[in-house]
């Protein structure tokens, strides 16, 4: 699947955000290195740490369906309108692609539209990072 159809998917999973507090939506698409693609959005609650980043609505979603291998991802996030600037994902969805992710392969494409983004890959992201492999 090309960079532009990954996008195009995460626009659209960003329209089904939650984001009554923060305002602030963002749509994900994870591409299984099946060819699979699963779309997840933030989802946020008024006592806020049981707010789920769309990275990781995309991942449990896959994972509850048996998905276990991961090629990449797309992310795109902002306010209300088309997206401005680069949203990456944070720490903690970074260490949950980490669990199932090889780190040297595992894309990462962060995008503003189907045409402007930047891809690197989770070990860029997330050096020296703690896996399954650590123990």
């Amino acid at each position: 699947m090309e960079n532009k159809e990954l996008i195009r998917l995460a626009l659209e999973a960003r329209e089904m955000a939650y984001v009554p507090y923060s305002n602030y939506m963002v749509g994900a698409a994870l591409l299984t290195k099946q060819g699979r693609v699963y779309k997840g959005c933030n989802i946020e609650n008024a006592a806020y740490t049981p707010t789920n980043c769309a990275e990781r609505t995309a991942f449990f979603k896959a994972v509850s369906e048996g998905e276990r291998e991961f090629a990449a991802i797309a992310i795109v996030g902002g306010y209300e309108g088309a997206p401005k600037d680069y949203a990456y994902p944070c720490g903690v969805c970074r260490q949950v692609m980490m669990e199932f992710c090889n780190p040297a392969e595992f894309r990462i494409i962060t995008a503003v539209s189907e045409e402007q983004y930047v891809e690197r890959t989770l070990a860029e992201l997330l050096p020296e990072g703690f896996g399954p492999d650590n123990l």
